[in-house]
């Protein structure tokens, strides 16, 4: 074994470790707590998110005045909820999820749905706060974990950790991995239909085509990034849903089995498949973090651009969006493979599960579909975390030339992980997130009293028939606010004014 074989065994088992005996309960713990604290908001307000996914960004007037002069300030709810889902919405959906279903049985799935409802609250608190101090930017707003550690907390030089971490973590290892993830989706297919051999141009053809891709959209500017995801997630997502009820459809009979397995095997799982329940329960948490992303500190980067009337609005939405992410799309990979697979460990590893559960049901063609598929989320999961990179190198620095920088390193990035094994770079990034993660739980915990004075004043609103806006005087005791003035709800007020019982 070569050294860096020996480094990926040793930061694996060291990853698994940290989930196990440090992730796993530092996360449920404070999913409990938020649920507690926060009345179970995630629950109880899902008619509010549903409403506030709709509100539309304010606009402002520029040179020239009327409607030849008016632009949008900054990014609507829905461009924010579609840009943090196209990094949520990634491969991990399919071939992560298939992988826990592998490794801990069919119970891990249980778990992922359970691991889901405890960490959304903690997506509500986390992008609640990236709303409340977020900070102006050229043609966005920004903010995110560094921003509230700094303001909440009044560490500068922890935030700046925090985001060199992130940095590494999500803008540039799991750029390279997605594209990886989008070479080997292509070039599986496409070997279906000629000799493998034959195909070693293929990963640089498709490297150098996803580098220019990404370039296009990265030197495009934020606004640009959230017209591309918002018009690629819900196509990416309805294709795969429609694919996933067509599978079951085809199956409804083994849907009851299913079900069954999925509620039985979080319990008592067979030993063979991956160490009994122990497996299922890490697996299911693990992944399901992993996929939806929800207390991670990555979603709030993105929350953060939205321009809305309250901050508690953003943070219902990002609450909906885990629940996209895991109770729909997870959800249907764990269906795809569990129809054709009622003895997992009979089935491939990850995503070989999911291509032979496709063909058996649907024919060789369906490679061809899922590579289509897996490309659009692991592209759109490209440009998802780029722009929570981006967010980033906002709060260390606003000269251009190191933006520039950054932007040209990620697309760098895509063309090497395009044509490059990156084993262990997935192991390092793996690592990473298990502190990101412990971080940015502890840090929404220890703010998570502004939130709740938010929420309540969100609330207060709300019961006297009005649409909710905020501004930084109504909590004078919250300190370090940039945004919230008059000039940034304004829009708001004069609508509110008009329909005071909406």
């Amino acid at each position: 074994m070569n050294p860096l074989e020996t480094l990926n065994e040793f930061l694996g088992n060291a990853e698994g470790w940290l989930w196990t005996w440090a992730g796993m309960p530092v996360v449920v713990v404070l999913g409990l707590y938020f649920t507690i604290r926060s009345g179970a908001v995630q629950f109880r307000m899902i008619p509010a998110m549903l409403g506030a996914l709709t509100q539309r960004a304010q606009r402002e007037e520029v040179r020239g005045g009327g409607d030849a002069g008016e632009r949008t300030k900054s990014l609507s709810a829905f461009q924010a909820f579609s840009i943090s889902a196209a990094a949520r919405v990634g491969t991990g959906n399919i071939s992560g999820v298939a992988g826990a279903i592998f490794l801990g049985g069919p119970g891990a799935v249980l778990w992922m749905w359970v691991m889901c409802l405890l960490t959304s609250a903690a997506s509500f608190v986390e992008s609640t706060l990236a709303q409340l101090w977020k900070t102006r930017a050229a043609d966005t707003y920004k903010g995110g974990p560094a921003f509230y550690i700094q303001r909440g907390l009044g560490s500068r030089k922890f935030g700046v950790f925090f985001a060199i971490l992130f940095i590494f973590c999500f803008a540039f290892a799991f750029t390279s991995l997605q594209a990886n993830t989008i070479v080997d989706a292509v070039t599986n297919a496409v070997a279906v239909y000629t000799d493998p051999e034959g195909l070693a141009w293929l990963p640089i053809a498709l490297g150098v085509l996803l580098a220019v891709l990404t370039a296009g959209v990265v030197f495009g500017g934020m606004r640009r990034v959230a017209t591309v995801a918002q018009n690629m997630v819900p196509i990416m997502a309805a294709i795969y849903l429609l694919l996933g009820i067509v599978i079951v459809g085809m199956n409804l009979g083994e849907l009851p089995r299913v079900l069954s397995q999925i509620v039985t095997e979080a319990f008592t799982p067979q030993a063979a498949i991956g160490g009994g329940i122990g497996a299922a329960i890490v697996n299911g948490v693990q992944r399901g973090m992993l996929s939806n992303e929800a207390g991670m500190g990555s979603v709030p980067n993105v929350a953060a651009t939205a321009s809305v009337s309250h901050p508690v609005k953003q943070g219902m939405v990002q609450t909906l969006g885990v629940y996209f992410d895991t109770l729909l799309i997870c959800s249907i990979t764990a269906f795809i493979v569990l129809v054709s697979f009622p003895d997992v460990s009979a089935g491939g590893e990850g995503l070989v599960m999911v291509q032979e559960s496709l063909s058996a049901n649907l024919g060789g063609w369906s490679a061809i579909l899922l590579a289509a598929i897996m490309f659009l989320l692991a592209f759109t999961s490209v440009l998802g975390n780029f722009s929570y990179g981006e967010a980033n190198m906002h709060f260390l620095t606003d000269k251009r030339g190191w933006h520039l920088a950054f932007g040209a390193a990620v697309v760098a990035l895509v063309f090497i992980g395009s044509v490059i094994a990156v084993d262990l770079a997935w192991t390092i990034a793996g690592v990473s997130m298990v502190f990101i993660a412990l971080i940015n739980m502890v840090v929404i915990a220890i703010l998570l009293p502004t939130s709740l004075k938010l929420l309540r004043h969100y609330n207060a609103q709300r019961a006297q028939g009005l649409d909710p806006i905020f501004l930084a005087s109504d909590l004078p005791e919250i300190k370090n606010v940039e945004v919230w003035q008059h000039e940034d709800v304004s829009d708001y007020e004069d609508e509110r004014e008009a329909a005071p019982s909406r």
